[in-house]
């Protein structure tokens, strides 16, 4: 039971991080691809990591990360307050290049079917 509820806590953050990303006004996080890829959260709920990736590569990612590191305690207190939660974890942010790898891997197979058919 701790751990569908360790679930739902973890998927719900996610959800209102994204939704805080594009209300931050930080440059580095202003108008970038950023996805949160996963929300770890430990299981007596103190600590989440939260795993950030870009479109643009792990470097933008990295700072992206350092801009919402900045704004971390206006995240954990909007998600406390958005999801009701009586203990907010604490947030630590990583840069994550999930979502580059996926892409890179992805137009190396479609590379790879157009010199098959040829």
């Amino acid at each position: 039971m701790a751990g569908f509820r360790i679930n739902r806590v973890s998927e719900d953050i996610k959800r209102e991080i994204i939704a805080l990303i594009r209300e931050l006004k930080d440059p580095r996080v202003m108008g970038k691809m950023l996805t949160v890829v996963r929300v770890e959260v430990s299981s007596d709920a103190s600590y989440a990591k939260v795993y950030v990736s870009d479109l643009k590569g792990i470097e933008s990612a990295k700072e992206a990360v350092k801009g919402l590191t900045a704004a971390t305690g206006f995240v954990r207190r909007e998600v406390g307050s958005r999801l009701h939660l009586r203990k907010t974890p604490e947030l630590k942010f990583v840069a994550d290049d999930s979502i580059e790898q996926g892409f890179n891997m992805f137009k190396k197979l479609e590379g790879k079917g157009e010199s098959d058919e040829n």
